[in-house]
């Protein structure tokens, strides 16, 4: 038999144990190697966990967005003596764990934007160092009754949340800068604000109709954005424009006309702070 026989008989004999292997039902090859692929992708995923948090350890830095979390790593225990950021943002956690997240006494911010947060744990307020917390877009209604004790806390986001009311646990932080409550459910402004230290407050896309006047005796507050709520203007305080330290009032969106806002008296007094900063607010 020639040499051209063989090789043309070995090549039906492939064919043919190939055809015997490919039991009726069971799925292409292509699709096997692409399973083997997927489990490959898996592994890659736990390994890329692990160097997240080798990362962590020497940089005092996590961040892993993006990737699908339903629950807070339990592998950031040991990291909670170290980490000074954590951004787990863009994930699916429903829950934070409250031993654990009590645990990081270094941490400075902290970002779990578009999550699935509903409540937060008591033990987040053990956080001394916290200075920036980001919660936008979870389904939080309220902020633990002990929030105050975030002492060092400078920046607050939640917006696009489901809170009803300003949570009164801000008027105890002397160290907040700036607070977005925008996009929330909030009816009113109560009395307890004049006591809030910001020096930004944003409430725009709220249900706002009612602002005590006391808002006008915040002693830092430059800056207050209302707008698209449900503000007549008999109801916004002329104290905002002539005895604040309000410079830039942003109302656009509420039931009134932004000319008549220009009629009222103590307006002129306004101006005068607004052009005196507006460069800085620009």
């Amino acid at each position: 038999m020639t040499s051209q026989g063989v090789s043309a008989r070995a090549a039906e004999a492939r064919a043919a144990h190939l055809r015997r292997a490919r039991v009726p039902g069971s799925p292409p090859r292509s699709r096997a190697v692409g399973g083997e692929d997927l489990s490959r992708g898996a592994r890659m995923g736990n390994s890329a966990l692990r160097a997240h948090v080798e990362t962590a350890q020497k940089t005092g830095v996590f961040q892993l967005k993006d990737r699908g979390l339903t629950e807070f790593p339990s592998e950031l225990q040991k990291l909670s003596s170290n980490l000074r950021t954590i951004d787990l943002s863009n994930n699916k956690i429903d829950c934070l764990p409250p031993v654990l997240i009590g645990k990081f006494t270094l941490l400075k911010s902290l970002s779990l934007n578009n999550n699935k947060l509903t409540v937060l744990p008591d033990e987040l307020c053990n956080l001394k160092k916290l200075e920036t917390l980001s919660l936008n877009n979870n389904h939080l209604r309220e902020l633990p009754s002990t929030f105050g004790q975030l002492s060092a806390l400078k920046t607050l986001s939640i917006s696009g949340n489901q809170l009803g009311a300003l949570p009164p646990q801000l008027c105890s932080l002397r160290h907040l800068d700036v607070v977005d409550l925008s996009k929330n459910q909030i009816r009113c402004i109560p009395d307890t604000v004049g006591e809030l230290q910001a020096i930004e407050l944003n409430l725009n896309q709220n249900q706002i109709s009612q602002i005590s006047i006391k808002i006008s005796c915040c002693p830092r507050l430059k800056v207050l954005r209302l707008e698209e709520n449900c503000l007549e203007l008999s109801m916004l305080p002329q104290s905002i424009l002539s005895d604040s330290q309000i410079c830039l009032l942003a109302v656009e969106g509420n039931l009134f006309e932004i000319k008549k806002l220009r009629e009222l008296e103590g307006y002129d007094k306004y101006m005068e702070r607004f052009t005196a900063t507006k460069k800085k607010f620009a």
